[in-house]
């Protein structure tokens, strides 16, 4: 069989990417071909550059976020692109958000933290409609009395909010430059009452689990992260280096 022409390869990625209906890991790309036709890690990651530069000056971007990549609409067109649905998209409470922040930025965190950060006591219809979007799930349980259920953010979050990793989220200094926004305004008391500063705010691990290392003494964890041990993930991470 005839060795595809980097123009088809890319013809079949992009179309790929348009219509999977999710992010796309580089060894799901690798595996629309066969093995005559695979392209090498380098040579997919070459054709997702082209992609996003064709796309430079288009409605649409090719988007890297935590489970790969995707094709979307830019951002900034949502004004008009929302008109096509009916249903206004949810406004959640200042206290919907705030729980979002404080576990995103102090993860591994409980309930009891969160609520002692915030002075008030955490809805259990917060932390179930959190766990029903899969933005947050339970990580482990904390070595006190009454092991405590302890939270940490999802693939899922960082995918939803167009984060790589947890790395990406703004520093509490950036959010205080985006005052126009009442999403972020409603974040930024509770994450200053949590006494997290500029400095140690961009100190995020890449993953998850990688925060969990400090507290490990007091931390059972649950043996369901396969998520971010998938053989997907594993796969891809091997042939990115290879």
């Amino acid at each position: 069989m005839a060795a595809l022409s980097l123009e088809k390869m890319q013809s079949i990625i992009e179309a790929a990417l348009m219509v999977a209906g999710k992010p796309l890991t580089v060894l799901s790309l690798q595996n629309l071909f066969t093995e005559e036709e695979r392209p090498s890690t380098s040579e997919v990651r070459g054709i997702l550059a082209n992609i996003k530069a064709r796309h430079e000056e288009s409605g649409i971007e090719l988007q890297e976020v935590a489970s790969g990549y995707r094709l979307q609409a830019k951002t900034e067109l949502s004004p008009w692109l929302s008109r096509l649905w009916e249903e206004r998209a949810p406004r959640y409470s200042r206290a919907f958000l705030e729980t979002l922040a404080i576990i995103a930025y102090k993860q591994p965190i409980t309930r009891a933290e969160i609520e002692e950060i915030r002075g008030v006591t955490v809805s259990s219809n917060i932390i179930k409609t959190l766990q029903e979007r899969e933005w947050i799930r339970i990580i482990g349980y904390r070595e006190v009395p009454g092991k405590p259920a302890i939270y940490g953010t999802t693939k899922e979050f960082l995918d939803h909010f167009n984060l790589k990793s947890l790395t990406d989220l703004p520093t509490l200094a950036e959010f205080k430059n985006l005052e126009a926004q009442e999403a972020q305004l409603q974040v930024q008391l509770a994450l200053e009452n949590s006494k997290v500063g500029p400095d140690n705010s961009e100190a995020i691990p890449e993953e998850r689990e990688a925060i969990l290392s400090g507290d490990e003494d007091n931390i059972v964890k649950l043996d369901d992260d396969a998520d971010l041990d998938s053989p997907d993930h594993n796969a891809d991470e091997e042939a990115a280096t290879g």
